[in-house]
């Protein structure tokens, strides 16, 4: 008999503990505010997924040290989005099991072009941040997405500026290399726009499927149409593999490039990469902000952030400003402070805002170039950036398409 009472007592300590403590452990894990991050960390954009999942993480921390958003704090789920078809699975079971709020991520703008179709469908914030494809802030924009990255009419524009400057387009013969996905036919798009409107004459456009790693096919044809530009239309490793051989063909003719994020021109090493490139952010940035960042990125991982870390890490902090400001988390009222044009400090020289009608972040971007060699102090720091577009007495605006030229209708 007093082993039975025992083991009632023992149940209904137990029961008790059911009832007083557990619940308010639930409580906890439910206030916090979920982010489904979705991001590649696999495949040929693996290595800049990885620098995007480092710089949100630093962005979740000091947030919630700071006190979190609304007195919560933030859990970020970062995954491999894989490719487009896993990307949009994962998204919606983010939403539906796993309790996102909103969704956030993305550097391929195939799987982001699908995690938009899901956002839509639950109607639902996604923050799209590194995906750069035209078409996603084109005619396949919905009024759930709001686009980070610069778009890839912009990427031209910047790298462009300075072609025009170097006398590389007029009355030149150039010829393309372009990944074979949806944002590499955006960008030969953008670029063969570019070079007509400039003087210039695309000669030959070459589709490279993004699994490529060798590239002496491509050399051939390269040296027999005897170019005056070599312009490519590469994403992620594609680059790397692209430029390194580049050099150890010896090829005399002047390159250049579209998109080449800091991960992937690291990677070729100094010596290979040659030419002019854009990019939307780099570790030298001149501003309180940016230099902080980077002491932070570099004290944790020893070495400076990319321009994937960078970019996940102010998107974070942007969704925080919009959670704060509006004192909520519903999709509507996220929606309607970006669409009020709110300014976001970026770490640059100029603040950011997102359009109402296009829902694109507006921002400053850069053309960069190679030092010459045994310049470099270590094998970050070969790139050579120039100064910022638009000038500082230009609209923020002047590099992007106008709403004439974009088929957005929300």
């Amino acid at each position: 008999m007093t082993n039975r009472r025992n083991v009632l007592k023992a149940g209904a300590a137990a029961a008790g503990a059911l009832v007083l403590g557990f619940p308010a452990i639930v409580r906890s894990q439910s206030d916090k505010i979920k982010i489904g991050h979705l991001t590649p960390l696999t495949g040929f954009l693996g290595a800049l997924g990885e620098y995007a999942v480092m710089g949100i993480k630093i962005a979740a921390e000091e947030i919630n040290r700071a006190g979190g958003v609304m007195g919560r704090q933030l859990d970020v789920m970062s995954e491999d989005s894989v490719n487009p078809a896993t990307a949009a699975t994962k998204a919606q079971r983010m939403l539906e099991r796993d309790g996102a709020t909103v969704l956030m991520g993305e550097i391929n703008s195939a799987s982001a072009q699908t995690i938009m179709q899901v956002a839509a469908r639950n109607k639902r914030l996604f923050m799209s941040i590194g995906a750069r494809s035209d078409v996603l802030r084109g005619k396949n924009c919905n009024r759930y997405t709001f686009h980070v990255d610069i778009p890839v009419a912009v990427m031209v524009n910047a790298a462009g500026q300075a072609l025009l400057r170097d006398g590389l387009v007029k009355g030149k013969r150039i010829f393309s290399l372009t990944a074979d996905y949806l944002f590499g036919h955006d960008l030969s798009k953008a670029a063969k726009n570019f070079f007509a409107a400039n003087g210039g004459t695309h000669i030959g456009d070459e589709l490279v499927a993004t699994d490529v790693t060798d590239f002496s096919p491509y050399m051939l044809k390269i040296r027999q149409a005897k170019p005056d530009l070599v312009a490519t239309n590469l994403a992620g490793n594609q680059v790397t593999n692209f430029v390194k051989q580049y050099a150890e063909f010896g090829l005399p003719y002047a390159i250049a490039g579209f998109n080449l994020n800091t991960a992937d021109a690291w990677a070729a090493g100094d010596g290979n990469l040659a030419g002019i490139w854009p990019t939307v952010w780099h570790h030298e940035l001149d501003t309180p902000g940016s230099k902080a960042f980077v002491a932070e990125f570099t004290k944790r991982h020893g070495k400076p952030p990319e321009n994937h870390a960078w970019i996940e890490y102010v998107s974070l902090k942007i969704m925080a400003q919009a959670m704060n400001a509006t004192k909520s988390t519903d999709t509507d009222k996220l929606i309607a402070y970006f669409e009020s044009q709110a300014e976001f400090d970026l770490l640059k020289a100029r603040k950011g805002y997102f359009r109402s009608w296009d829902h694109q972040l507006i921002q400053e971007a850069y053309p960069f170039t190679v030092k010459p060699k045994g310049q470099a102090k270590d094998k970050w720091d070969f790139l050579q950036f120039g100064a910022a577009v638009p000038a500082a007495n230009q609209p923020l605006e002047v590099i992007n398409p106008a709403k004439e030229q974009n088929a957005c209708v929300f």
